[in-house]
């Protein structure tokens, strides 16, 4: 649901960073924050205030002032307060009521993201191929980690988690960066050729990256059983319950939705969802179409700098050209070998030419005969009609081929079947033609939910597939071919 009780409600946390006074605030939350990240969590209104008269902006700031600043903050749910009676030796001590504050848990994740958001140009995004290698790793531990206990197992997926948080966040940050319109205009400029290479070699390390991990992935994925992820899912959340946590209500229906989510999304993000294609898929297109446009910008831009040059030396010779004719009549002439005929005469056939040489002279080429035909009504020629042409035998012949070089293949593939199965992991040295056939079985198989196919016989065939299983070399006569480890299984009517 969208329209949930905590979403319908106000913030009034966010309040501080738009009211009247909100430079006071934010310099006053800021203080807390920086004390926080050194371990100080308690401060005293003397503590905040000589913070703040440190720094000449707050030259006049009067301890009034910082007293209403904080109760503000404290209505605002952004700090909380404690009164310190530990050293109060007398009943006035006590009366008047020193307390000390410390920032609530939301202040804290407010100010750790203006934080992140102040220092947003200076850190930038990136690609981090690493991600992707790491992310595999830690998929194919998914079987694996049913047996660990789950201290094991809530590590793991938290650092799952976090990897492909960064990865799908700092992809989408560096790929919107690049198509920006100020990366737009910077890709047309001179400037550009000097990192242009480099550019392209991040990018493309980054595609190598996804193509050797984001399918791997992808098989696992697709082969986990829903149970499996389940239990892990309910150790995680047995395991985050379990940790001791002071005033803080643990809902467990809604930690395990929330990691249901999670895997939702890493499953759609290297899977897809419905039969669609995957992010993972998308992201590939979308990186080599960068490549593509900068490669084009990078190969206008030079062509544009090669183009002034040569025209420049071109028209500077065709003027020394006009300017040694001796009249207007050879100005006329040279007029035309520079720039054409006035009305010429276009001459076209069909014929394919011997050569693709810019340089070939007309007179150079094969001439076309044409023949000409009378098209008067009376004067056409005769039609000579011929039978058509007696072709069995020769099909007949084509036909006798054909049915031997099938049984020479269907005996090699049936060579290779053990108790009506074939084993690729098991299969010997083959030849081109078998391993054709071979895949295409398995292309055929793949493109059906339940995996089966038929052979060109008309066998029925069922595809299984073993994703615990390491991956296989089919060795070929024209080479090595290395494939996850797959089996035909064939079916008898």
């Amino acid at each position: 649901m969208i329209a949930t009780e905590t979403r319908l409600r106000k913030i009034s946390e966010l309040r501080y960073l738009n009211a009247d006074n909100a430079d006071r605030y934010r310099c006053i939350m800021r203080a807390f924050y920086e004390q926080y990240e050194t371990g100080k969590y308690w401060l005293y209104e003397e503590d905040i205030y000589q913070l703040l008269v440190s720094e000449p902006y707050f030259r006049e700031y009067q301890e009034e002032q910082c007293r209403q600043d904080l109760a503000a903050l404290m209505e605002w749910k952004n700090l909380e307060v404690d009164q310190d009676t530990r050293n109060a030796r007398t009943i006035d001590e006590f009366k008047n009521r020193r307390y000390r504050y410390q920032l609530s848990a939301t202040s804290v994740e407010i100010e750790r993201f203006i934080e992140h958001l102040e220092n947003l140009h200076v850190e930038g995004s990136s690609l981090e191929p690493s991600l992707l290698e790491r992310i595999r790793l830690e998929v194919e531990q998914f079987p694996s980690m049913l047996q660990e206990p789950s201290e094991s197992v809530y590590t793991w997926w938290n650092d799952l988690n976090s990897d492909f948080k960064r990865l799908n966040q700092n992809t989408n940050d560096y790929l919107r960066d690049l198509n920006s319109i100020k990366a737009e205009e910077m890709m047309k400029t001179q400037a550009f050729l000097l990192f242009k290479d480099r550019l392209i070699e991040y990018l493309r390390n980054f595609v190598r990256s996804l193509q050797s991990n984001v399918g791997i992935i992808e098989e696992i994925l697709a082969g986990l059983e829903t149970d499996l992820v389940e239990q892990l899912l309910e150790k995680t959340v047995e395991y985050h319950l379990s940790i001791p946590r002071m005033e803080v209500e643990v809902n467990r229906q809604q930690l395990l939705e929330l990691a249901q989510r999670r895997y939702g999304s890493i499953h759609n993000w290297f899977v897809g969802q419905g039969g669609g294609e995957n992010e993972a898929g998308k992201l590939f297109d979308r990186t080599n179409d960068i490549i593509r446009r900068i490669t084009r910008y990078a190969a206008q831009i030079s062509e544009q700098n090669t183009l002034g040059v040569n025209r420049r030396e071109e028209y500077r010779k065709v003027a020394e050209l006009f300017l040694d004719c001796g009249d207007l009549s050879q100005a006329h002439c040279m007029a035309a070998a520079v720039f054409g005929l006035e009305k010429p005469r276009h001459l076209r056939s069909c014929q394919s030419r011997e050569t693709d040489s810019l340089n070939s002279s007309v007179y150079e080429e094969v001439p076309l005969e044409v023949l000409l035909r009378n098209r008067q009504r009376s004067g056409r020629e005769k039609e000579h009609r011929s039978p058509v042409p007696d072709t069995s035998a020769q099909r007949a012949r084509v036909l006798r081929e054909t049915r031997k070089k099938m049984e020479k293949q269907q005996k090699k593939l049936a060579a290779l079947e053990k108790d009506h199965r074939i084993q690729f992991a098991a299969l010997p040295v083959l030849e081109p033609q078998v391993r054709e056939t071979l895949l295409q079985w398995v292309s055929n198989g793949l493109e059906h939910g339940d995996h089966r196919g038929r052979t060109e016989s008309g066998r029925r065939y069922r595809l299984v597939l073993h994703p615990q299983q390491p991956p296989c070399v089919l060795h070929c006569l024209d080479g090595n071919l290395t494939m996850p480890a797959l089996e035909l299984i064939f079916e008898e009517e």
